[in-house]
């Protein structure tokens, strides 16, 4: 335990450095400008950078790359799953249109011939998730169950990254867990992958509260993604099975529910949603 918790440490304190500097590089001298094409509109109709995805992306994978203890199979898992839904969701960032939303929206408009931006990072997440999986599955069974946890987490980030904080909450909540049980069960290898993302999160979350970035598809897809693959290398497969199906529940719910109106319908969760955050303007 004693070793699995150093790398840990190591890992989360690689991500926060990482994830700082690839922030300050990316925004250094660059206005909010809404005419930028990293620039969007937050919920308030104030503009808001998306180059915390990048951000994350590129402080993950570097920490990732430099983290101590990790087996060569699982380092490339990591930077394929963080840096592949990363890729896909920065292309949906820049390129996306609203014609059609939620997964059954994409697909269905797949069936119809129609590749949305939001199809291809569908089905390219589902490919890295698959890809990342056989790094560190054993057999097809177990490739196909952790490829689908891994693609899912990272779709299902991305639908909470919809207020300040919100995704990187949900990462820290889901991810701490993990980190703490792979602690526990001597998952040195688990710890690490938990801890990364974790650090690198965490670092950027004081300018997603502040209303000043937030890490769009780019940065949620890959925050959940690598959620997932800490998932795969830490818990047996009965429990993998217990967070695919709630990851399958969570979204299929998302086609018909809002998640915005159950939080703030909520009072404990309305609360550790708005921590931090500034006041709601009254209606």
């Amino acid at each position: 335990m004693a070793r699995g918790l150093l790398h840990a440490l190591a890992g989360a304190a690689l991500g926060v450095v990482a994830a700082r500097a690839a922030y300050t590089l990316l925004t250094r001298n660059r206005p909010q400008d809404p005419g930028d094409r990293w620039t969007r509109k937050n919920h308030r109709g104030e503009p808001i950078t998306l180059l915390e995805g990048p951000a994350f992306v590129a402080g993950a994978a570097a920490a990732t790359a430099l983290a101590p203890g990790l087996p060569a199979r699982a380092r490339i898992a990591a930077l394929l799953a963080g840096g592949g839904s990363g890729a896909l969701g920065a292309y949906d960032d820049l390129y996306g249109t609203t014609s059609s939303k939620g997964f059954k929206g994409h697909l269905s408009a797949l069936a119809r011939g129609e590749v949305t931006s939001g199809a291809v990072k569908i089905l390219g997440i589902g490919a890295t998730g698959l890809g990342a999986a056989a790094l560190v599955s054993r057999g097809p069974a177990d490739t196909l169950v952790n490829g689908a946890l891994i693609a899912g987490s990272a779709n299902l980030a991305n639908l909470f990254d919809l207020r300040p904080g919100r995704a990187i909450k949900v990462g820290l909540l889901t991810g701490g867990p993990l980190l703490a049980a792979a602690l526990l069960r001597g998952r040195p290898v688990g710890a690490a992958l938990a801890a990364v993302p974790l650090g690198a999160a965490a670092a950027l979350l004081p300018d997603d509260l502040g209303e000043r970035a937030m890490l769009g598809d780019a940065g949620a897809n890959a925050l959940g993604a690598l959620a997932g693959l800490a998932a795969v290398t830490t818990l047996e497969r009965p429990g993998r099975l217990v967070v695919l199906g709630t990851v399958a529940a969570l979204t299929a719910a998302s086609e018909k529910i809002s998640f915005t109106k159950v939080i703030a319908g909520n009072p404990v969760l309305n609360r550790i949603d708005m921590l931090g955050r500034r006041p709601v303007d009254p209606a």
